[in-house]
């Protein structure tokens, strides 16, 4: 099992890989969407457990959602899901719309304030 420290270097590195506007075309929106938002929250705090997006679908109310929604507001953000829309999922910090991967770079700056990072390299 990776330790935290692997998980965050992994997680930078698939966001390098990728420009924000490619970050943005992927999945937006969708079940996908959000169910990537679980993994990365799971390996981040381990605040959501991992879902797939078919379980999300399938999955009768709104429990899966607001458990998601409250893994990003642990680390600030403001999270609405629109699953089955078009339109991605939109997460605000304060009162500022950002984007998926602007989300998700505040979460690990915010969860790394309070770890233990002087080894790391960022």
């Amino acid at each position: 099992m990776a330790t935290r420290e692997e998980n965050f270097k992994k997680i930078d590195a698939e966001l390098e890989a990728m420009s924000d506007e490619e970050l943005e075309q992927v999945a937006g929106g969708t079940w996908a969407e959000t169910a990537a938002d679980s993994r990365f929250l799971n390996s981040l705090n381990g605040s959501t457990d991992r879902y797939g997006a078919l379980r999300i679908a399938f999955t009768p109310g709104n429990k899966i959602q607001e458990e998601i929604k409250n893994g990003w507001a642990q680390v600030g953000i403001t999270f609405t899901a629109h699953n089955g829309a078009i339109s991605g999922n939109e997460y605000y910090l304060g009162t500022k719309k950002i984007t998926q991967s602007e989300a998700r770079r505040h979460a690990m700056e915010h969860c790394k304030k309070f770890m233990d990072v002087k080894d790391w390299d960022w």
